[in-house]
């Protein structure tokens, strides 16, 4: 019953003892979690420009550059978290223990992308375009959702005693939202 439980709980951590040293131990933990934040500001801030502008028809340029930072933000996260993925897993995306999570964070990518694309290349209406945007948003939400739950997750397996370092450890910043 122990060896089922400790493998249970093993499993539920989503560092070994090496990813864990070097997560703790790399530049871009700390990045990653200083951006997170700053990219659910600008997420934030530009969620309400969207829906003023929705709302009442005013504010456009101000939502429209509002989406453009955020996606500019998203990339940055999404380039820094590959370099903290590469450091920590030896792997610059998909590593088992955030392949969902990177999955996802592409199709993120793709409605930003399209967004961005759809305001400059395509010349579409802006209403079609801030909902792209709104779409981007939602699935960016999933997303931060997916990272959460994970992080959630580490930190109560931690708790239960299957910290793999034999350590109690409450900082688990990881590859941000």
């Amino acid at each position: 019953m122990h060896n089922q439980t400790t493998a249970k709980q093993e499993k539920a951590d989503i560092y070994t003892r090496e990813e864990r040293v070097r997560r703790d131990a790399t530049p871009w933990t700390l990045v990653q979690g200083i951006l997170a934040p700053i990219q659910f500001l600008v997420f934030g801030v530009s969620l309400v420009l969207i829906i003023r502008f929705m709302w009442t028809g005013e504010g456009q340029e101000a939502a429209a550059m509002s989406v453009l930072v955020k996606t500019l933000v998203l990339y940055t996260i999404m380039v820094t978290g590959a370099a903290w993925e590469k450091a920590v897993f030896g792997q610059w995306l998909f590593a088992p223990a955030f392949f969902w999570e990177d999955v996802v964070s592409f199709g993120v990518i793709a409605l930003h992308t399209l967004y961005v694309w759809m305001w400059f290349g395509a010349n579409a209406d802006p209403a079609t375009c801030f909902l792209i945007a709104l779409a981007a948003y939602a699935s960016y939400l999933v997303n931060a959702a997916q990272f959460l739950i994970k992080f959630g997750m580490a930190r109560r397996a931690r708790a239960a005693g299957s910290d793999r370092l034999g350590q109690s450890d409450d900082s688990e910043l990881g590859v941000a939202i």
